[in-house]
């Protein structure tokens, strides 16, 4: 069996200086220590976190006091009136923002303030989406290109206004596919021709996905390292489906599928290997000697 990598995989500049900011952290001891969310999406990072003395805040639940204590904020950001609760509640701040997503938050307070009513294209639950959501309170998340009808709809009959008084922009969540994002836009200037485009896709999300679009016809199969719960992850696994390919999202070596699953060395000649951008170095490792092993 022949195991080629995709040329781009793994571990983004930003993820990895998140993590590289939380160990950092971690070399302080007489401080307690939390991250504002999960860091990231992989569980592997996360249960390391964890035994490097960290625990996770939830926002809806935040302790009354978090003096002596360092909080990381997590790449996917946070809204501003958060951060002003963490700061006011003690805590000392470590700010790991992506800088992609501080441009999204930037960029959506500039288009509230100028009075743009913002589309945001992207996941409504992901942390990121919800982070911008709270620097242009008025926008609209727009998961699909087919709620677009219905979200329009909604907006006219909030603001009984006509189409053309309404100035309208858009963004995207920083790990959407192009063409997820294209169809989004597309749709929504159906009805705002003057809809003002923003591209804030992250460039290290898309070189993943061209990576894998460029390997898919070279293999029989993908395995994509990752977690189920990493929005760029799962988009790499429709990557490889949209082209045709058996494909599994793998957070483990054990959790290669097995045989009975389809994944036998009888059926599949060359596997494609690929990773979302919260998935470390090592796990990828595992995983293609794990690959090998069953292909001996």
């Amino acid at each position: 069996m022949r195991i080629i990598r995709a040329d781009v995989l793994g571990f983004c500049a930003g993820v990895r200086r998140t993590v590289n900011l939380a160990r950092e952290a971690a070399g302080r001891h007489n401080k307690r220590l939390f991250t504002m969310g999960p860091l990231i999406h992989n569980e592997r990072v996360l249960h390391d976190l964890e035994n490097s003395g960290f625990s996770v805040l939830d926002e809806e639940a935040l302790p009354e006091t978090l003096v002596n204590s360092i909080t990381v904020i997590r790449a996917h950001g946070i809204g501003p009136q958060l951060r002003s609760e963490l700061t006011r509640r003690g805590t000392e701040i470590i700010d790991a923002t992506c800088p992609n997503v501080h441009e999204s938050q930037r960029k959506a307070q500039e288009l509230y303030e100028k009075g743009f009513t913002l589309f945001i294209a992207g996941e409504k639950k992901h942390g990121e989406v919800r982070g911008i959501q709270m620097f242009a309170p008025n926008s609209i998340v727009v998961e699909h290109k087919d709620e677009v009808s219905c979200v329009v709809k909604a907006l006219l009959s909030r603001h009984n206004s006509e189409k053309n008084t309404i100035k309208t922009a858009i963004i995207a969540q920083t790990t959407i596919s192009k063409p997820e994002y294209q169809s989004i836009c597309a749709e929504i200037k159906r009805f705002f021709p003057d809809l003002t485009v923003y591209d804030t896709i992250c460039p290290a999300t898309q070189k993943r996905q061209d990576a894998l679009a460029k390997l898919c016809p070279q293999v029989d199969a993908v395995i994509i390292a990752g977690d189920k719960a990493s929005s760029n992850t799962r988009r790499l696994l429709a990557v490889a489906e949209e082209h045709g390919k058996p494909a599994w999202i793998v957070n483990a070596a054990s959790a290669l599928p097995s045989e009975r699953a389809g994944f036998g060395i009888d059926k599949f000649d060359s596997v494609g290997l690929s990773a979302g951008t919260s998935t470390p170095d090592i796990l990828i490792d595992e995983i293609e000697q794990e690959i090998i092993r069953r292909g001996v």
